[in-house]
């Protein structure tokens, strides 16, 4: 359960909040500037999204296991 608490706790859910909306940023930027194909800027949008969606399922778990 401790493993649980750590990653349920504030600094890991805002860490991976953060995280998850870099590569969507970094995807759209370097997509304008011709850097990386479609291919790869939809593959950077799909993690930024699934770790912000880890984020928010482990803002919920938080909520659930507050006293």
């Amino acid at each position: 359960m401790a493993a649980l608490d750590w990653l349920a706790s504030r600094e890991v859910v805002v860490g991976l909040a953060i995280a998850g909306a870099l590569p969507p940023v970094l995807a759209s930027v370097l997509r304008r500037r011709g850097g990386i194909s479609a291919t790869r800027a939809r593959q950077l949008d799909l993690a930024g999204y699934g770790l912000m969606g880890l984020s928010m399922v482990l803002f919920i778990v938080a909520g659930f296991r507050s006293h």
